[in-house]
């Protein structure tokens, strides 16, 4: 089998990125992987997580966030070693029909999950200004759309994503000077525990934050990086920075709500009730902080799990992947115009949905999850980017944790 890997000399004589500006540029996709997959779902678990077991399931994150790590930076491998898409590659391997489901699958995941990016959007910026949810829904909407438009959406997607997590790191960063957690107690939380009842937090913090999907989209944004500036294929792409961010937005979050929530029973329904709290304690600033926070998640996350779904939708029937094709941005559009409609006619994301997009996922992910970690052990394809014998044992570690969450959500699904 012949596969198009690249063994170009700017390869073989990589030298790391020098300036401060080449850094950013090496961080673009682990940046964009980050806050497309750091959305209001995972705040309102992180906050539910310090709300009801203090700091005692920090060392959750550590976990999720070194899964996460090992198959982002394989994902990343695999987009420097082969001229292909990585679905591309899929199909080549294992034949049309797989190709097609795990872009159609990855597609429904993505529109299922929507309306919770499109809600989050709305409420952070409504709380603030107590004004109409819906308003704020289709402005956001209207605006993610009109990003697609921009002649180089990838440069723009990166600059946002940099702007939107660092907003949301000031703002958590600042939000936790206000709570003044016991730091002794948050050492202690990395030391692993499992509180009674704390499973169904864990598991669904570790399925969010290990996501296998944003971690298989990593190798179309290094690709993607590469065909906007082909001048940058001789540095290296930093993922380690972009998930270590991540996990300390999540860690921020939890012991903010460990700190604020925990002592006085407080619990959380969505991740605005933790901004809520915040107010009549420290009053309307911290408040008005944390919706900021909110505001660049949800918004990262509306934008790039939108670019995610329709990109691989777009691939799959035949249409390519670039970022540039008018009919890869119209199927994004789709997700987005999709996510709205659902949020300002329902309010909330319809429980039929959700249980549709775990269905899905319970069959994609794992498959997903196997054909990279195939991919990346493939030494034709590879070439010098194979896996070492390291990320082979914890990428099958890795695995079994995938294995373990579908399972978990087929018993949920069906058994109980």
């Amino acid at each position: 089998m012949q596969s198009k890997v690249a063994h170009s000399q700017a390869d073989d004589t990589a030298k790391p990125a020098r300036t401060f500006r080449g850094w950013l540029s090496s961080l673009g996709p682990s940046i964009i992987t980050a806050a497309l997959v750091f959305g209001p779902s995972k705040m309102t678990i992180t906050s539910k997580m310090g709300a009801e077991y203090g700091y005692a399931l920090l060392w959750i994150i550590v976990m999720a966030i070194f899964f996460m790590t090992v198959f982002t930076t394989m994902s990343t491998r695999i987009g420097l070693a082969t001229d292909q898409s990585l679905l591309a590659t899929i199909r080549q391997k294992w034949g049309n029909g797989a190709a097609l489901a795990v872009g159609i699958g990855v597609f429904l995941v993505a529109t299922s999950f929507q309306a919770g990016n499109s809600i989050g959007v709305g409420i952070s910026i409504a709380e603030s200004t107590h004004t109409p949810v819906n308003l704020w829904i289709a402005l956001f909407t209207i605006l993610g759309i009109g990003l697609l438009f921009f002649r180089t959406f990838y440069k723009v997607l990166e600059k946002l994503m940099i702007f939107l997590i660092g907003v949301m790191v000031v703002a958590f960063m600042i939000t936790l000077g206000f709570a003044g957690p016991d730091y002794s107690e948050v050492v202690t939380g990395f030391v692993p525990s499992m509180p009674t009842g704390s499973l169904g937090l864990i598991i669904a913090f570790t399925a969010s934050s290990f996501s296998i999907v944003g971690a298989f989209y990593q190798s179309y944004l290094v690709q993607e990086r590469v065909r906007v500036n082909p001048a940058v294929r001789s540095q290296p792409v930093d993922t380690v920075t972009g998930m270590t961010l991540m996990g300390l937005m999540s860690a921020t979050v939890l012991i903010c709500a460990a700190a604020v929530l925990h002592p006085k029973g407080l619990k959380v329904a969505s991740a605005s009730d933790m901004g809520k709290a915040l107010e009549p304690i420290f009053g309307p600033y911290a408040s008005g902080l944390f919706l900021v926070g909110l505001f660049g998640a949800s918004f990262s996350s509306l934008v790039g799990n939108a670019t995610v779904g329709g990109t691989l939708l777009g691939e799959a029937l035949g249409f390519g992947n670039q970022l540039g094709s008018k009919v890869v941005k119209y199927l994004i559009a789709l997700v987005m115009v999709i996510g709205a409609s659902i949020a300002i006619i329902f309010g909330k994301l319809p429980l039929e949905l959700i249980i549709f997009a775990q269905s899905i996922t319970i069959l994609v992910v794992p498959f997903i999850g196997v054909a990279m970690y195939a991919i990346g052990n493939d030494s034709a394809i590879m070439g010098r980017y194979t896996n070492s014998t390291f990320v082979k044992i914890i990428g099958a570690l890795g695995l079994l944790v995938i294995f373990g969450l579908a399972l978990s959500n087929v018993n949920q699904l069906f058994f109980k």
